[in-house]
């Protein structure tokens, strides 16, 4: 059977795919509540009977939390492994929300048609894009294009605290696939789509810098007592030089120069850096002095301040001179930084501005390291051209500012590479109120993995 007719399969099947979507989306799989701890079971299960419609070996996996779904098939290489979640983000404030938030339905907007409800995006209707592939390639040809194991979870949304434990006792039965595919990312644009193949790492620290033992008045201490807001504001502006650097010490090892080949991809994506900058009421970038915008958000460390808190802060005025002053800083990390050597180094920078009488109480809020695909693999380049077949524009090999863990897990404990291929839109409305998919997202979607398994198995 050729392509044409399993993508002729999908045209025609939409319908039924949108109802079982929906069917999927009426489950609250609310997971960071132990309210809805049954739902997400019920979803859990709903997965499993839906992969075993079609024919894949697949059951509900308990853990310590809300369970896992796998799910083996196929034979043949490569041998593939799609991870997903069942699980959605809570739908506070409820008020904001034009219908039940689960209770979807199709909607006619200004740009075409969308699927409103919770976890329309993320990751239900993203992820049923590569299931919903796999039925048509089944129904059409009556077999599997190769092996595939299907991977599920049910607590993306409230951290993974089940996650790596998982990886870790079914590593061998996990570990053997070529590849993972995860479809719970963005288009470059409507018309664009692209493939993540760098995920910055992130580190995060809180500072509590405390001086005198309790609040003072600035009139009868103020230039006698050490203060700590201004101790704090002296080292939260040492932490950049006037070209935008980061001025930690050691920071930028392991920061790698993009490659031309990739360099030229996102040039011809035409960004609007003016545009983005402009639409949160900006207009001059801040970050490094001679790197475009694009290359900031994608390929280039930070450090931004999150927060900061010192003396008084409500209505009027109060002559305080404050006993604690404290911040939260993080650093987003690229290529092969260390997160525990940046750690180590920042908090010894930090530590060498202390002046006599006061002292620095730090805070770990966790870390984790970039996330860089080895795109030399063929398969990248294979399903790179699958998906500009797909799209009126040419996929490009590209970046995401945000961090995406499992991909690390799967790399670290699996030993395998990750294509990050997804198809949302920047206005679906990820956590907030009235979350869409579009129709054309999950009908394109469906589209491009039929392609793209076509691509990986010729």
């Amino acid at each position: 059977m050729s392509l044409d007719t399993i993508l002729a399969r999908i045209d025609d099947d939409l319908p039924e795919a949108l109802e079982r979507l929906m069917t999927l989306l009426r489950i609250p799989s609310i997971s960071t509540d132990p309210a809805y701890k049954k739902d997400c079971l019920s979803a859990a299960e709903w997965v499993v009977a839906d992969l075993a419609s079609i024919g894949v070996d697949a059951e509900v996996r308990p853990t310590t939390g809300h369970p896992m779904v796998v799910g083996h098939v196929g034979e043949g290489a490569p041998h593939l492994l799609f991870y997903g979640h069942y699980d959605v983000q809570p739908v506070d404030p409820l008020n904001l929300w034009k219908r039940d938030p689960f209770d979807p339905a199709i909607e006619d907007t200004p740009n075409g048609k969308v699927i409103r409800g919770r976890g329309a995006n993320d990751d239900k209707g993203q992820f049923m894009t590569f299931v919903e592939a796999c039925r048509a390639w089944k129904a059409v040809t009556g077999t599997w294009p190769c092996k595939v194991t299907f991977f599920f979870e049910g607590e993306e949304e409230c951290g993974s605290p089940s996650l790596v434990p998982f990886l870790k006792e079914n590593a061998d039965e996990l570990s053997k696939p070529d590849i993972a595919l995860i479809s719970d990312t963005s288009l470059f644009d409507r018309e664009t789509p692209g493939i993540t193949t760098m995920l910055r790492g992130l580190l995060g620290e809180e500072l509590i810098i405390t001086g005198p033992d309790r609040d003072l008045h600035s009139g009868a201490y103020g230039g006698a007592a050490m203060n700590p807001a201004r101790v704090l504001a002296k080292t939260i502006a040492s932490l950049h030089d006037d070209t935008g650097r980061v001025t930690v010490p050691g920071f930028y090892d392991g920061v790698p120069e993009i490659k031309p080949n990739i360099m030229a991809q996102w040039e011809a994506l035409g960004f609007d850096a003016e545009g983005f900058l402009g639409d949160v009421g900006l207009s001059v970038p801040a970050g490094e002095k001679g790197r475009s915008v694009l290359e900031m958000i994608w390929s280039r460390p930070t450090c931004e301040v999150n927060g900061m808190q010192s003396g008084y802060n409500g209505d009027g005025f109060k002559t305080v001179l404050p006993s604690i002053a404290r911040t939260k800083i993080s650093f987003r990390l690229v290529g092969t930084q260390d997160p525990a050597k940046i750690r180590k180094d920042f908090r010894a920078m930090v530590q060498a501005q202390m002046p006599a009488d006061c002292e620095v109480e730090f805070i770990d809020h966790g870390c984790s390291p970039a996330s860089v695909m080895r795109t030399d693999d063929p398969s990248f380049e294979k399903a790179r051209e699958a998906l500009s077949q797909e799209f009126p524009k040419a996929a490009a090999f590209i970046g995401s500012g945000g961090s995406i863990p499992i991909a690390g897990h799967f790399q670290d404990i699996l030993d395998i590479d990750t294509m990050l291929i997804g198809f949302g839109l920047e206005d679906d409305g990820l956590h907030s109120p009235n979350e869409k998919y579009d129709v054309r997202s999950f009908h394109k979607g469906i589209r491009s993995w039929a392609r793209i398994l076509d691509r990986l198995t010729s």
